[in-house]
Order: structure tokens, then sequence, then C-alpha cells
């Protein structure tokens, strides 16, 4: 693929995420040193390849130079992480990203909270997890670890408790359905996991990777519903194949209206973007002109062979971000479908990966995402820290999330004439939780 667009946090909050009792051990010289490497490569990857050559306003190389006697003075391995991801996020965007190794040790909070308007709810509780004895789908997130969960940041936060020190337990302060707060300490399931990846003489890790991969293949598949003549296709993510594309609207055709619920979806590759784009419009679409370093072409989408022509609306949340805004905006552009649901991530910029490791063997594999240009709408925005505002702001209530119903894609159905119970619309795509131990 060309180029790839995911949704990104946008940067990490300068925070300690411990929790009471839980030490990590003292940084060594060789711990020391293998993340001065780390910021070394950081730097240079964003020298040669970051869109903007001014860094937003930033003094790069004076912040290379602070960060780095950071680190010098950093206690933990965790702490000189975040000095790293510090650094990248210092110029505040979203899919410019510092990704570190691997951790061998990875803690399921058991728990997934979502922002629904301008407030934070627990969606989803991993059975037999102490989250599940302890919370309750449609509790209101008031604070985590000491910290206000708010749009601005939940994602920032999350990515220091997975990404940077994943913690043994979290501290939730929570309002109940009856209104009642309280804050309850919930404890994280430990999942072994890998540091240091040898790929080339260890069987284990080879077969580890491989079972990483199937997860991954079986989590993102097209999901999808039939009811009367309105298809309801659940789409993850765009990472899938061209094929998939052709197939999926190969079976929209079959119907006289399609509901994409892109809640939940990250972005992906451009070029499935691209595609779909071309599988709703009988002529060429611009999706929006490049800005980077040097002059860009504009994103086109060209008239696909294959033409869903029906009524569509599409589905976006908090969750919806990067290629899924993009979809969404061209649609409201266009008059093309009515997008309903919340306010999308905000998160839309056009980033490359940048794979980076040391060692030969045995590596330690970490990497940086790393914005190459910025995307201007045919209405003049960037949706950057902006987001689409859907035609129509529907949300679920705390007690749908309690009960499990799903009255956004009931209201949609609704729509194109088909009475469709918000209990039944919950169970259509039900939540699939990661195996443990991956």
């Amino acid at each position: 693929m060309r180029k790839t667009i995911l949704a990104a946090i946008a940067g990490t909050i300068a925070i300690a995420v411990t929790c009471a009792g839980q030490q990590q051990p003292p940084m060594d010289s060789l711990a020391r040193g293998r993340a001065e490497v780390m910021l070394d490569d950081v730097r240079g990857a964003l020298e040669k390849h970051y869109y903007d050559q001014k860094f937003h306003g930033v003094d790069l190389a004076a912040s290379y130079q602070q960060h780095k006697k950071r680190i010098d003075g950093a206690k933990t391995w965790p702490d000189a992480l975040r000095i790293v991801a510090g650094f990248v996020s210092s110029l505040n965007d979203s899919h410019t990203v510092f990704l570190p190794p691997r951790l061998t040790g990875r803690e399921d909070y058991g728990y997934v909270m979502q922002i629904i308007g301008d407030r934070c709810y627990i969606t989803q509780l991993r059975p037999g997890s102490d989250a599940a004895a302890k919370l309750h789908p449609g509790d209101e997130l008031l604070g985590l670890n000491g910290y206000a969960v708010n749009r601005e940041d939940v994602s920032q936060l999350w990515y220091a408790l997975n990404q940077l020190q994943p913690v043994g337990a979290t501290s939730i302060k929570r309002r109940s359905a009856d209104g009642a707060t309280d804050e309850v300490l919930v404890k994280a399931t430990l999942t072994t996991g890998m540091q240091i990846h040898n790929l080339t003489t260890s069987d284990t890790d080879a077969w580890n990777f491989e079972l990483d991969q199937e997860h991954l293949i079986h989590e993102l598949r097209q999901r999808y519903v039939e009811v009367g003549d309105v298809m309801i296709w659940k789409m993850p993510a765009f990472l899938m194949s061209d094929a998939d594309v052709t197939r999926m609207i190969g079976l929209t055709r079959k119907h006289k209206a399609l509901i994409l619920d892109l809640r939940g979806n990250p972005g992906g590759f451009i070029e499935i973007l691209e595609k779909l784009v071309g599988s709703v419009f009988d002529h060429d679409v611009t999706i929006a002109q490049r800005v980077g370093r040097k002059e860009l072409k504009p994103e086109v989408s060209k008239k696909s062979g294959a033409l869903f022509t029906g009524d569509m609306i599409v589905l976006v949340d908090s969750g919806s971000a990067s290629c899924a805004e993009l979809f969404s905006h061209v649609m409201q552009l266009n008059h093309r479908a009515t997008v309903i649901g919340d306010r999308t991530a905000g998160k839309v910029m056009e980033a490359l990966y940048y794979p980076m490791h040391q060692g030969s063997e045995r590596l330690i594999v970490y990497g940086a995402q790393i914005t190459e240009a910025d995307l201007i709408m045919t209405d003049g925005l960037s949706l950057e820290n902006r987001g689409v505002t859907p035609d129509e702001i529907m949300l679920p209530a705390s007690a749908d999330l309690a009960a499990g119903r799903d009255p956004v894609l009931a209201y949609a159905a609704g729509k194109f004439g088909v009475k469709l119970d918000p209990k039944a619309a919950g169970a259509f795509f039900p939540f699939e939780w990661t195996p443990l131990g991956r």
C-alpha cells in the first residue's frame, strides 16, 4: 500500500500512571543507552519525513536536547519510554506518535471506555474479570487514576496505560445508573508478551507472531446483516483488500439501502478509502488536497466499475477516526449519505509507519508513525482536531449501554422503513474480546 492513514494518539500526557504498591526496577546503563538510541532514531525520522519542516513552531533540536537530558535522569524503563513519547507528542499531531517496544508484560484492564457526547462511559466488560465484578456497562467514568477523563485526553491516557506503562490496577471514580458516585480499585490481568523478538531461530516466537496475525484477521473481518431491502455493514477498519471491498459492494448492490457502520473504525489504508468512495459515486470524487513538504497530488477517488447507487446512512461515533472521518465528510459534502451518531475523533492526517530496531537476530522492535501530509477537504477545512459533526446527533444513553441496546442503529433502520428493536440491533454485532495471553 502506498500510504497509510491510521488513527493515532495525539501525543502522550506527562503524567505518572502508576498505582500504589507497584514498583519498577531501576534503570541500568544498558537500558538507558537503548532509550537514547530510540530518541535519536525518532528524531532522525522526524527531521527527514515530517510534513511540516517548521514542526508547528517547535524547535526540534532544542526539544531533543531537553528530552535527552531527561533520559539521563530517568529512574525506570517506563520513565524513559514516556520521555521519548513526550518528545514526539510536543508536535501535537494525532498521527505522529512513538510506538515503543512490545512489553514483556501487558495488563488487560477488563473494561472498554468510550466518549459519548462530552462524557465517558464504561461500554464493555470482560467476563470473569475483576472489572466485571465491580463495574457495570453504562457507568459514567469520572476519573481514572486521579485524572479527569474527557474527550481531549482519553486516548492519550489509554495510550500511556497500554503502550508506555501498564499498571496492575486502575482506580476508577464512577457514577452509576442510580446517580451514586464512588471510587473502586479494579485489578488488571497480566498477560505475557515479548519485548525482544527472535523470529529467525525461535519457533516459539514465530508461532506467537502467527497467532497474533490470526487474531487480527478475525477482528478485522467484515460483518453484515440483511434486513429486508436494507443491508447493515459493520466495517471495523479500512484494513482490507480491494477484493474485500468488491465483494462487500457486490452484496450491497442486492439491496435498496445501505447502513454503513463506521463506529469505532480507526481508519486504515487510503487506497481502500479511495476504492470505497469510487464504489458509491458514478463520477470521480476529490477527497482532499494533500499539503506536505513538496507539492503533492490531491487525493482523488476514481469511479469503480461496480457501483452501489442506493440510499445510504453512515454511522459514526467518537471512535471513528481518519479514513472513517474522511469518508463521512465526503458523503456529507456531496450529499450522498446522511451521517448519524456522535462527533468523530478529529484525527485526520496522512502518515506512514517507520519501523526501527536495535540488535540483529534478537531484535528490539519499535518505530514511529509520522505525518507526511495534512488533508484539506473540498470545503477548505482540515478535520484534524475538528472532527465530523453528524447531520443528526444520536447518542445512546447510559441505560442503553446497561441493557445492550443500540438505539442509533435502530433509528437509522427506521429511516429506511425497517422497524428494528434497539435490543435486537444491539445483538447484531456483539463485542468480541481478544483472547488473553496474546
